[in-house]
This record gives C-alpha cells, sequence and structure tokens, in this order.
C-alpha cells in the first residue's frame, strides 16, 4: 500500500505543464501583402508612344487599310543606330568619343564594329574599329522615337519635311543625320567635330505603303506634298 502511495504522489510531478496560449496568427493573405509592398516597386509608366500605338494608330489603320485582325497591323520592332568612326583608323581617342555621344543620345551602351575584310586601298585591315552601333527594342526604342520626332528632327537647319525615298522595298526606313547635335543630351561643348549617322526603322510592314502608314501615324514629319512613297520597279 505504500508503494502505491508513492506511485501516486509521484505522478502529478510527471504530468507536462499546460501549454501557454498562443496569439492568433496573421493570415498569409495579410502577410503577403505587406512583404510585396515593402519589396516590390510599383511598374513605371508606359512610354506614350506606345499607348498611342495600342490605343489610336491600331484602330485607324485597321479601318483606313483594312486590316481584319489586330495582329495584321505593321509594328515597329526595333530602331538601329549606326555612327562611322573613320578616323579611328588613326585616332582611337575619336572611337572613344563617338562612342560616348552615341550612348547619350541612345541611353544604351553602344557596340563596336570592326571591319570584316582588309581594303588595301583605305588602309583597312581586318579586325580594325571602324564605327559603333546601338539597337533599340522595347520601351527605349519608343522613347527614342518620341524624342527624336519632337525634339531632335526639328533642330534641323532649314528642316522641310523627310523624304519618304528611304525606304527600302519591304517596310523598313533609313534616315540620315549629318550631326549630331541636333540631340539635346549632346554637351555642345565636348563636342570635338560633328559626326552624321543612320538610323533604320525596322518594322513588319511588307510594303512600303504600310511601313510609311505607320510611321506617319506616329508623327514621323515626312514631306507633306508627297503622301506616299514612290513605287519602286
Amino acid at each position: 500500500m505504500a508503494e502505491k502511495e508513492k506511485e501516486k504522489e509521484k505522478k502529478p510531478s510527471q504530468q507536462k505543464p499546460a501549454a501557454k496560449p498562443q496569439k492568433p496568427a496573421k493570415s498569409a493573405a495579410v502577410e503577403t501583402k505587406s512583404a510585396a509592398d515593402s519589396v516590390i516597386e510599383k511598374p513605371a509608366q508606359a512610354p506614350r508612344l506606345r499607348k498611342r500605338y495600342l490605343d489610336e494608330i491600331v484602330p485607324v489603320l485597321m479601318e483606313q487599310r483594312g486590316y481584319t485582325n489586330a495582329h495584321e497591323v505593321p509594328r515597329l520592332t526595333k530602331i538601329v543606330l549606326n555612327m562611322g568612326v573613320s578616323e579611328a583608323k588613326e585616332n582611337i581617342q575619336a572611337l572613344d568619343a563617338a562612342r560616348d555621344e552615341l550612348g547619350q543620345i541612345a541611353g544604351q551602351q553602344p557596340q563596336i564594329r570592326r571591319a570584316k575584310k582588309s581594303i588595301s586601298n583605305f588602309k583597312l585591315r581586318q579586325g580594325m574599329p571602324i564605327g559603333v552601333r546601338v539597337t533599340l527594342r522595347g520601351d527605349r526604342m519608343y522613347e527614342f522615337l518620341d524624342r527624336l520626332i519632337n525634339t531632335a528632327v526639328p533642330r534641323i537647319r532649314d528642316f522641310r519635311g523627310l523624304e519618304p525615298k528611304g525606304f527600302d522595298g519591304q517596310g523598313n526606313f533609313n534616315l540620315g543625320l549629318r550631326e549630331q547635335l541636333i540631340f539635346a543630351e549632346i554637351n555642345l561643348e565636348k563636342v570635338d567635330k560633328p559626326r552624321g549617322m543612320n538610323i533604320t526603322f525596322v518594322t513588319t510592314a511588307k510594303t512600303d505603303e504600310e511601313g510609311f502608314a505607320l510611321l506617319d501615324c506616329f508623327g514621323m514629319p515626312f514631306k507633306r506634298q508627297q503622301q506616299q512613297p514612290p513605287q519602286k520597279g
């Protein structure tokens, strides 16, 4: 009997202590929302010309040209800027200056273009740097086009409109500029010499007429007395 009483006395001490009441946990949705607010930033506003293309240009071209599907409407896929630097053969610093200027204009680091073959008459060796190039897509493409149309082109001396003859027969347009000084991003005090460049607008248009209509809707200042590009052939 004495042993049983001892066992009864030991049992209360062997029992586990009662668990402490836990605080109500926050819902997963609240935790996820607070984490997202602290980490994820709001997306930047879409470029103005991108919105204009989707909201205005696509419906207008569908009505004017009889497209039955919005995917049939031509679109701008990329803009390529090329700047030749022939003096880089003798002065490599000219290449650095051209690369810096083109980078300021495009907002993107340019690529160095090198000669594909040697030409003795021009003192050109294969692999020699002869120019710089930038390819713009997406938002940067639309932002550059906006600055080109509304800021840079109007600063061309004696400007009377762009010649539509720059189309290549497949809906792409080539624009040649004599100097980089028309861009507001260039600091005139640091420019050693004017440099020309070629700008290519690559589209999904199948004909020059479609490419012309697309760029015209964007606001490209073509000469008004000639509404359509000349027929080739």
